[in-house]
């Protein structure tokens, strides 16, 4: 009893126990006391989604991306002394995805830092608005660690791309990659989503247009994000409900295998 010291000729129901108007609650049968309750919640199994997520996760990982983008951007403009010129940054010069770089100086980090460095504020805010809607639509369902794995591993793609396809003499930079892959990420789960074919097909077509149409847009990159994120949520999307965290798990290691095999090839022809 929570309250000894009053007088009551009410119990509850599942454990017998009496207890006072105050600490009841109703029930399908009688009422149930607090303490019952608060072991009930405790022991029911929450329902889960198509990807294993118990119901629908918060925004965490997208605002800080985005965010992590935009400050970013801040400094390179502040060290340009310049918003329209961040080129002459010398973080732009240090962040950008240089595959000479990498090659003879061991710049490893490039591959994910380019993901967080633009060209311009034109290409940040493009990008840094798909990202935000991208995120709000898949995050919440993911969950926020499945979301992440996607991500890190279509920026890999995106770099593992430009890196093994693209000229090693050029420098690449943008979240393009990352948000390609979030594209592909709801090309396949759009139907456990219950997202609307008709309205998103469209949306990437036209992304997938506007590619071929700006200029200075890195094809092999986007490429290389969009498969990255469409193939890592396959596997987290269609995999077995026994074990599936497992299996999950083993999709990402995968996915960061390959991409250590194909930097590993490329470096290996240009040394």
């Amino acid at each position: 009893m929570r309250h000894p010291g009053r007088v009551t000729g009410l119990r509850c129901s599942r454990c017998d126990r009496p207890a006072c108007p105050e600490c009841l609650r109703d029930a399908p049968v009688g009422y149930h006391c607090v303490d019952c309750v608060d072991e009930g919640r405790r022991t029911v199994r929450r329902a889960r989604n198509f990807m294993g997520t118990e119901g629908r996760g918060r925004l965490l990982a997208t605002p800080a991306l985005v965010g992590l983008n935009l400050l970013v951007f801040v400094v390179l403009a502040v060290q340009a002394g310049n918003p329209l010129d961040v080129e002459r940054a010398p973080l732009f010069g240090d962040f950008g995805l240089w595959p000479w770089a990498v090659v003879v100086d061991g710049e490893w980090w490039r591959f994910v830092t380019n993901a967080f460095t633009h060209f311009g504020f034109l290409h940040l805010a493009l990008n840094m608005v798909w990202l935000a809607i991208l995120g709000w639509l898949l995050e919440p369902a993911f969950g926020t660690t499945r979301f992440l794995a996607v991500s890190v591993l279509s920026i890999l793609g995106c770099g593992a791309a430009v890196y093994l396809f693209g000229n090693p003499g050029s420098i690449g930079a943008g979240a393009s990659g990352l948000v390609y892959g979030l594209m592909g990420a709801v090309l396949v789960a759009m139907r456990p989503m219950g997202f609307n074919p008709g309205v998103v097909l469209p949306v990437f077509v036209l992304n997938v247009v506007s590619s071929f149409t700006l200029p200075g847009a890195s094809l092999i990159g986007h490429a290389g994000g969009f498969v990255a994120g469409a193939a890592v949520t396959a596997g987290l999307v269609f995999a077995p409900r026994e074990k599936r965290e497992w299996y999950q798990a083993a999709v990402v290691a995968a996915g960061l295998v390959l991409f250590v095999v194909m930097v590993a090839v490329r470096t290996g022809q240009l040394t």
